[in-house]
């Protein structure tokens, strides 16, 4: 046999599409050449493949060596096809038997001596391995790590397993019903598809997960700014964005700190829908499983480090933020541009990406709380007086978050300095835990009524839902002939007004749920 096809997977955004990768060897002069829209790092494999047979201990065929990854006009990218590519190579040219390869996915990027290093979107291509499949892919044993010991023709498989490096092995198995055999090395591969026993072969891995019982910074350390705790409750109950305004240490960023300790668990779907955006740029640890996100990106970030791109596009800090929280300080510092991309994103919950050789779209589901100073000395309101900044400066360095920015914001609460008696006092405010009980609470109450939380109803659930009382609405609509809102913030009201309404319990909105929501919506220009 001089061709062997093989299966991987290639990344485009969030999906992992399949790849023949096609090793054809014929005579002529030897030569090596990879086809079908390689970049520079696949066409790189050419030397690595080359090292890592020779040293372990095969022989490179001296022919003219085809590989062709298809379908042709999908990019290919990283040296995650290393692996397929070497046992291609070795199975064309009968250095190992080529009959099963079509009962695996391989991946992989090899050194020079052949051992396997990790790679970046392990879980995103389990994911699409098993969703294609379209049934469950994993052995019926009872422990899950017994190995094959049946070996059916090729095409009669009815599943794949999938071989990769042991350092993706964990996160690669969070997908239930995924075959995942992790190896360390090409021999190792190479020993498991020539073995005839079944001691030789891989084993199944299964992941062993635990919920990370890290300690987390505790509300309770916040000494003062009883209102201010009160509206990141709201906020982590709704789900709602927040923007702090307030002098420097008046305890904004501490504050901020101490919000993910607050946000209800994550569920099973969520947490893999947050590992499978971070395992695209490798930076899912097994430790950080159920652990809500907390991204906090310099003001220095640009527009593609918060949106995502690239001409491969990967995430960016929103998407990295899915399911957990996007800390932006100092949110004036920010580039006006920067910030305004993020408006649909807030809107939609999703990125796409749109680049000349292919579209990406990321999730974005992230709970945006933002930190400013009210002035460009930060003291304006200040009991001190000490703020000489004129009403023109003022106004410049608020306008640096635009209108349309502010309107998405749910939430915006003023924090004040807090008092040299209350900082020598002892603490007295009630533990993160406390809180966040009721926000749970609150939280399954919103799920088990519309089977999402408030921040996500639509306009229709709006109305069906969050109806106020006649006291509520007469004073919404005092509020908004008021202060001139636009309909997108009478909308972000009654979704607040219904979170305040569920933290206490209660089945409908009333005057005081509208009033309290209406004093979290109060724009800078308002106060």
């Amino acid at each position: 046999m001089s061709l062997a096809v093989l299966k991987s997977r290639a990344l485009a955004g969030m999906e992992a599409q399949q790849v023949n990768v096609e090793v054809h060897l014929a005579n002529g002069l030897p030569a090596f050449t990879i086809v079908g829209l390689a970049d520079t790092e696949v066409k790189e494999a050419k030397d690595r493949v080359r090292a890592a047979i020779q040293n372990g201990g095969f022989e490179f065929p001296a022919q003219r060596i085809t590989v062709n990854l298809a379908p042709a006009d999908l990019p290919k990218e990283s040296g995650r096809f290393d692996l397929p590519i070497a046992l291609g190579i070795l199975a064309a040219s009968r250095q190992i038997p080529a009959d099963i390869l079509d009962q695996y996915e391989f991946a992989g990027e090899l050194s020079l001596s052949g051992e396997l290093r990790p790679i970046r979107g392990a879980l995103a291509m389990s994911l699409a391995m098993t969703r294609d499949a379209g049934r469950d892919c994993g052995h019926n044993d009872e422990h899950g790590k017994e190995p094959v010991k049946q070996r059916t023709p090729p095409g009669k498989a009815d599943r794949r397993g999938f071989i990769l490096p042991q350092a993706n092995a964990d996160e690669a198995a969070l997908v239930n019903g995924a075959a995942i055999y992790p190896a360390s090395s090409l021999l190792q591969v190479c020993a498991h598809l020539a073995a005839s026993s079944p001691e030789a072969m891989l084993t199944r891995h299964t992941s062993a997960l635990a919920v990370a019982m890290t300690e987390v910074a505790d509300l309770a350390d916040v000494k003062g700014q009883f209102m201010v705790k009160r509206a990141l409750e709201v906020a982590a109950a709704g789900n709602h964005s927040i923007l702090m305004v307030g002098p420097p240490g008046a305890g904004k960023t501490m504050l901020a700190a101490r919000f993910p300790g607050l946000l209800p668990p994550m569920t099973d779907d969520e947490a893999l829908e947050a590992a499978a955006v971070q395992s695209l740029t490798g930076g899912f640890r097994i430790e950080d499983w159920k652990r809500r996100p907390f991204r906090a990106p310099h003001h220095t970030a640009s527009g593609v480090a918060l949106v995502g791109g690239g001409s491969y596009p990967r995430p960016g800090e929103i998407s990295l933020a899915h399911r957990g929280v996007l800390f932006l300080d100092e949110l004036p510092e920010f580039d006006r541009r920067v910030l305004d991309v993020l408006r649909q994103p807030m809107e939609s919950g999703r990125v796409t990406i749109s680049r000349a050789a292919q579209q990406a779209e990321f999730p974005a589901h992230f709970q945006l709380i933002a930190a400013m100073n009210p002035c460009p000395c930060g003291y304006h309101g200040h009991p001190s007086g000490v703020c000489n900044c004129t009403t023109e400066q003022i106004a410049r360095y608020q306008g640096r978050v635009s209108g349309p920015l502010l309107d998405r914001i749910d939430m915006q609460i003023e924090v004040s300095a807090v008092e040299p008696d209350t900082l020598a006092a002892d603490a007295d405010g009630e533990p993160s835990t406390a809180i966040a009980a009721r926000v749970q609470r609150a939280a399954e109450i919103q799920l088990a009524r519309q089977g999402k939380r408030n921040q996500y109803l639509t306009t229709r659930e709006i109305d069906r839902l969050c109806k106020p009382d006649k006291a509520g609405k007469a004073k919404l609509k005092r509020s908004m002939e008021h202060f001139q809102w636009s309909a997108r913030a009478y909308h972000r009201i009654l979704r607040v007004a219904r979170t305040i309404a569920d933290l206490a319990g209660a089945q409908g909105i009333g005057e005081q749920h509208i009033g309290e929501a209406v004093q979290y919506r109060r724009a800078l220009k308002d106060r």
